[in-house]
């Protein structure tokens, strides 16, 4: 029998309070992170990013790279190395696929999230109406299952 190896690590079930989440387009901003913390009080927060391929093609063969998959690691790696300096108990993970809505939905239904904490997305004009704003499809998708999405406010220019 030939040695069979996955490709991508399980994704932890374990319930949580809180949702850190990133589409995968940037890091997570400190606002964020300490939002969340704010948020859990006690509890725990997931820390999760969307890997999709740089250029979006829809091949479904077609996955993030190394160098990618690195990136969002990191992103996930910083954040809940501040979570856990802040005293609150998180875990992570990166999610590959091309459709972040309906995979951070899902996740925040296994996990049994009541608030996700976004950041406002950066994009703006043409391409924000092409890529969408995760946080507010997030919103609408989640209002039926109680599940709360706060969206923090991009900084300012002074601001992190």
């Amino acid at each position: 029998m030939p040695f069979h190896r996955s490709r991508f690590d399980r994704q932890p079930t374990d319930p949580s309070e809180v949702l850190l989440a990133s589409d995968g387009r940037q890091d997570f901003s400190k606002r964020a992170v300490a939002r969340a913390a704010a948020l859990a009080g006690s509890g725990t927060v997931s820390v999760v990013t969307i890997a999709k391929t740089q250029f979006g093609i829809p091949h479904p063969g077609l996955l993030p790279n190394k160098e990618e998959l690195a990136d969002r690691n990191r992103w996930v790696e910083r954040a809940i190395k501040e979570l856990r300096r802040r005293g609150v108990e998180a875990d992570g993970q990166v999610a590959a696929t091309r459709k972040a809505r309906k995979k951070l939905a899902e996740i925040a239904r296994v996990r049994g999230v009541s608030v996700i904490v976004i950041d406002e997305v950066t994009v703006t004009g043409l391409r924000r109406m092409i890529e969408g704003d995760l946080g507010r499809e997030l919103q609408r998708k989640l209002s039926k299952d109680g599940v709360e999405v706060e969206i923090i406010p991009r900084a300012t220019a002074s601001g992190s």
